[in-house]
């Protein structure tokens, strides 16, 4: 049974970091026109990266549940009256 779940766990965080690479968009095209004539066209905040930011609430999102499930899986005290 205990190694069902870890085998569940195991494959929760496989697909989580497969997914990350799957749904990942390439940088942004090239805005065209006059390359000395001012006034770009391209989208506001141009190729602003957010990956630092994607990576750290990843880090920040795996590491509160794996205090969950360490939680989850540690012995609870019996209560004694």
């Amino acid at each position: 049974m205990k190694t069902l779940n870890k085998i569940k766990y195991l494959l929760v965080i496989i697909f989580t970091v497969f997914a990350m690479n799957i749904f990942a968009q390439g940088g942004p095209g090239d805005p065209g026109g006059d390359p000395e004539g001012g006034g770009g066209g391209g989208p506001l905040g141009g190729g602003s990266p957010i990956s630092g930011g994607t990576i750290i609430l990843t880090a920040f999102g795996l590491g509160y549940g794996g205090l969950k499930i360490y939680q989850m899986a540690k012995p609870k005290p019996k209560e004694t009256i």
